[in-house]
């Protein structure tokens, strides 16, 4: 195997002319960030001596499979990293306590229905083969004190583990199982829907081949994800999963983290969840402000 190729003089220079670092237009923090990860990927190539066949089939495993990338990058722990990034950093800045923050996943939807009271039915279809979930709770501020303004974005599966907007059966109306929850002063919440299941990433498709070439399953428990936003606090973004789940420990899309694993109570035909929600205090506007990662707007 060649030995320390990347750090010639010859493919370091490269690797300045493929990022445009000596050109005087463009983005530097582009250029910076490209410049790291074209290193560390030839880096990897001569680590591990890859083929050109190698890695050619890996590029079009990534071509082929680009539909499915919301899948594979927080199954291959990306998104999580990104999480644990956040907390480390806040965590150097003092910024503590609060409901943890988990992965988003792809398939928040914009423009869901605006609704305010208590009791809320996020559920437009009929669902013959799931439950009734209620879940209910409050969002409170660093102190304990009820927030004002709140605004609860919620979004789950159905129990086919199918979301409205990218449900292949077609069966779904929009924003079924969606809504956007204005809460009172009292930061009180309450809904109820039919219970989602867990589901698999799409048998044969590129997160499945993926995973079963490491060995490892392409299953997420049952969950219900949530945006939470309010005027002075910074915005949250996390999902629960449920605590009896049998796949709550070993999610393949690593969502699952300690404090967002309520457990539910059955009761017949209901599945009763309480949580609360702890939001901090924002320190500027920006933090009052969701990501600017895309995400999917209806048609």
């Amino acid at each position: 195997m060649l030995s320390n190729l990347v750090h010639s003089p010859e493919v370091q220079q490269l690797l300045d002319r493929a990022s445009g670092m000596n050109e005087p237009g463009g983005d530097v923090r582009l250029k910076e960030t490209l410049r790291d990860l074209l290193e560390a990927l030839m880096t990897i190539i001569e680590r591990h001596d890859v083929s050109e066949g190698e890695f050619w089939t890996a590029i079009k495993f990534l071509q082929d499979g680009a539909s499915e990338l919301g899948l594979i990058v927080p199954g291959v722990g990306l998104e999580h990293f990104l999480d644990l990034h956040m907390d480390k950093k806040d965590a150097e800045a003092g910024l503590t306590g609060g409901t943890p923050r988990t992965i988003e996943g792809p398939l928040y939807v914009e423009g869901a229905p605006l609704v305010e009271g208590e009791d809320v039915n996020l559920s437009h279809d009929p669902d013959k083969d799931a439950v009734t979930l209620r879940m209910s709770g409050r969002v409170t501020g660093p102190d304990g004190e009820a927030v004002k303004g709140a605004v609860l974005h919620v979004w789950h599966a159905n129990s086919k583990g199918f979301y409205s907007h990218f449900d292949p059966t077609g069966a779904q109306s929009p924003f079924n199982n969606r809504r956007r929850i204005k809460l009172g002063d009292e930061g009180r919440y309450s809904f109820h829907s039919r219970m989602p299941s867990g589901y698999a990433v799409p048998p044969g498709g590129a997160a499945d081949q993926l995973m079963s070439a490491l060995g490892r399953h392409g299953k997420r428990p049952a969950h219900v994800h949530f945006l939470v936003e309010a005027p002075g606090y910074r915005t949250l973004t996390t999902q629960i999963n449920f605590g009896d789940d049998p796949f709550a420990a070993s999610d393949f899309a690593f969502g699952t983290r300690e404090g967002l694993l309520p457990m539910p109570s059955r009761e017949g035909d209901t599945v009763h969840v309480n949580f609360d929600f702890r939001l901090q205090r924002a320190r500027s506007q920006e933090e009052q402000q969701f990501s600017s990662r895309p995400r999917a707007q209806a048609a």
